[in-house]
């Protein structure tokens, strides 16, 4: 799903199939797409973040597979805050693929990028907020506030409780559920509890945006990786045992959970 604050074992940790987080395991295993609304909700996000000659900072980029996304849209600059440092190097080899003349990853945490004051057009980040505890969700969004100049974007793209109204009894057993499954304490808000995090900081709910909670589906593994690349992925989750046994128990809870779960995209603004 996401990518972690400093400090966390990132995609090349030594962590066993068993014990490490689960988006790095599917990482492990091939799967480039860790979005919770795949690349379909992440090209909806981006279209109406309004990257075009824009300076635009993308929050733990994780594999870099967004990195290549933004920078398809013709941005004035790049910068990515990524806490890990193999990650980091990932995404720099994006950037080199792409030629990229003013692109840079800084290794330094998502609410903490070192960037001046009001010195960003966009501000991106994807299924990052989800894998924070309430006092990082806030301090992560306050940052994004901070470097965005007036009328400038945060775009987010996180994993949603359904509907607004869900029960606190029955979030907590999802969120439970979710950190048994995918080993990281997961705490998915509701769309409502997301744009309330966004407007206490002083932004602007824009658009919205949801997709259904199918990472692990069929037909948005094609959709996201290609036909060669799921059938990749399948393969390697059968040779791998233990890798194999962590992967279904994901996809029953995802499947378990499917009607009170969403993807949402969210593009809030900066008052101009």
């Amino acid at each position: 799903m996401g990518a972690q604050r400093a400090g966390a074992p990132g995609p090349m940790s030594n962590r066993s199939d068993e014990s490490v987080a689960g988006h790095w395991l599917l990482a492990r295993l091939g799967k480039r797409v860790l979005r919770p609304g795949g690349v379909e909700l992440t090209r909806t996000l981006l279209a109406r973040a309004e990257l075009a000659d824009a300076d635009v900072l993308e929050l733990a980029p994780g594999l870099g597979r967004t990195a290549g996304e933004i920078l398809a849209r013709g941005p004035r600059s790049y910068v990515g805050a990524e806490a890990d440092p193999d990650a980091a190097n990932t995404v720099r080899g994006v950037l080199a693929d792409r030629g990229a003349k003013d692109g840079t990853v800084r290794v330094t945490d998502a609410a903490d990028t070192g960037l001046p004051d009001g010195s960003r057009d966009v501000v991106v980040g994807e299924a990052m907020l989800t894998m924070q505890g309430d006092a990082a969700k806030h301090a992560i969004v306050a940052e994004a506030a901070r470097v965005l100049r007036p009328g400038g974007r945060y775009a987010i793209h996180e994993l949603a409780l359904t509907p607004d109204d869900v029960p606190e009894e029955i979030g907590s057993e999802i969120r439970q559920s979710l950190a048994r499954s995918i080993k990281v304490n997961a705490r998915p808000l509701t769309i409502a509890e997301w744009s309330q995090l966004l407007t206490e900081h002083g932004l602007e709910v824009d658009q919205v945006a949801t997709a259904p909670m199918a990472l692990l589906q069929p037909r948005r593994m094609i959709a996201d990786e290609g036909l060669f690349g799921a059938l990749r992925f399948a393969k390697n989750v059968a040779l791998h045992r233990d890798a194999r046994k962590r992967v279904l128990a994901m996809r029953q809870t995802f499947r378990k959970h499917r009607d009170r779960l969403a993807a949402v995209a969210i593009v809030a603004r900066k008052p101009g």
